[in-house]
């Protein structure tokens, strides 16, 4: 009862408005209280900050970061839309797709999903609408392109997931490969039978020759190179994810450098970003510790996988109920935070149910692509929207499709799971 009211609480003061690091705090500093008095609480409160940041691991979330702030000053999103635009322009919704294949490139060398919407956003868009394009399907397929960056290693998300369920960083960030190419395919197809459908949502691009279109391909050349420093270096064994997370970062570094966009000014802000972002996500960290402690006290975690066993309903039902929480919590609460609130006490769970860690890691992230589309906080098309200067409700209108589509994807990584399990098995 006492873990049903403080997590009540916590709702209330999220709610309310309250950032998440501090309502995760408040409320868990409260039901340590109602446990154990203040020696139990001071003692927690007195240790958990530093040993919550204190971990190896948790030097990739700044790291990474970091590397996407490089990327986006070196221009490289731009270039990879062109380039892809010279391929597929001439397809039924070539920009359309070309914005997939750029969100795709641009997650693999950047963790963001924001920042991969923001930059998107200017580049795509505008491109897009003088060409004809329907405004809301424009925006659509840049609000879910830029969730790719969150799925594609290297992943921020995937790395606090890592460290939260205590599994295997290198292998989950390498899981994230096939399901995020799967990802961007599905995008795709979205958009080609969207203007099948209706041509005159996208009208056709212009036409290349076979040389142009492989001069475009120089521009993807440095971004092959830092994709290979991060993702190749840890799946060949020759790199933790800590350590490809400062390659990453020095690689971005060069290329912004290549692009001669750095200077006193640039790199003072990007640094000041990419550490705002990283305390930011730290102090939720903490917070979550603090309720963590609580919730262990309770035992509520052990009562749910009990009252869960004693269900007698097949594995995939409870996975599908789990499915659902998530997609609504996806709603309404920001991605990072419900992976820090809900995997200690949902992940035992799934585990006592036989599947595999990695595996669901990878589909909560897919899951969480969802959140940040569908309202009311749908953080990505609130961020396509302001940097377009579009509505809300036309960005909402244009990502009904491709929620619609990513269902059908979550649909197929549940029922092969191999999809998701198999790379990562042959780093053994």
């Amino acid at each position: 009862m006492l873990a049903l009211s403080i997590t009540g609480m916590l709702f209330i003061l999220l709610a309310a408005g309250l950032p998440v690091a501090f309502s995760l705090a408040l409320s868990g500093a409260a039901g340590l209280l109602a446990i154990g008095g203040t020696s139990i609480a001071s003692g927690i409160l007195g240790t958990a900050p530093l040993s919550s940041v204190s971990s190896y691991e948790l030097i990739s979330v700044p790291m990474f970061l970091l590397m996407a702030e490089f990327v986006i000053l070196s221009d490289v999103a731009n270039n990879l839309f062109r380039a892809a635009a010279t391929w597929v322009g001439r397809v039924p919704g070539g920009l359309g797709i070309a914005t997939a294949l750029a969100g795709a490139g641009f997650g693999a060398i950047s963790g963001s999903s924001t920042a991969s919407a923001a930059t998107l956003s200017a580049i795509t868009i505008p491109a897009m609408m003088k060409q004809g394009y329907e405004p809301k399907m424009a925006c659509g397929v840049v609000a879910i392109s830029g969730t790719l960056a969150m799925l594609i290693p290297p992943s921020v998300a995937l790395v606090l997931y890592g460290i939260i369920a205590d599994v295997n960083i290198g292998k989950l960030l390498i899981a994230g490969v096939i399901p995020g190419l799967l990802v961007t395919l599905t995008i795709a197809l979205t958009v080609y039978v969207l203007v099948k459908l209706d041509p005159r949502r996208a009208p056709p691009g212009s036409r290349y020759t076979m040389r142009e279109k492989f001069a475009s391909l120089k521009v993807v050349g440095p971004m092959l190179a830092l994709f290979m420093a991060v993702t190749g270096s840890i799946y060949i064994g020759i790199a933790t994810p800590t350590e490809a997370s400062g390659l990453g970062a020095f690689g971005a570094f060069l290329l912004a450098l290549h692009a001669r966009k750095v200077n006193r000014k640039t790199l003072t802000e990007a640094l000041v970003r990419a550490a705002g972002t990283s305390c930011m996500i730290f102090l939720i960290i903490v917070g979550a510790r603090i309720f963590g402690y609580f919730f262990a006290l309770t035992q509520a975690t052990q009562d749910v996988v009990g009252a869960i066993s004693a269900w007698h309903v097949s594995p995939y039902v409870v996975l599908a109920l789990i499915v659902v929480i998530y997609l609504i919590l996806g709603a309404i609460m920001d991605q990072i935070a419900i992976l820090i609130l809900t995997i200690p006490v949902v992940l035992p769970v799934m585990k006592a149910l036989g599947f595999d860690p990695i595996w669901f890691g990878v589909l909560v992230i897919v899951i969480a692509e969802i959140g940040l589309l569908t309202p009311p906080v749908g953080l990505n098309v609130f961020v396509v929207a302001r940097y377009t200067g579009r509505s809300t409700r036309e960005v909402f209108a244009g990502i009904w499709p491709h929620v619609f589509a990513h269902l059908i994807l979550i649909a197929i990584l549940i029922a092969f799971p191999s999809l998701i399990t198999w790379l990562p098995s042959q780093m053994e």
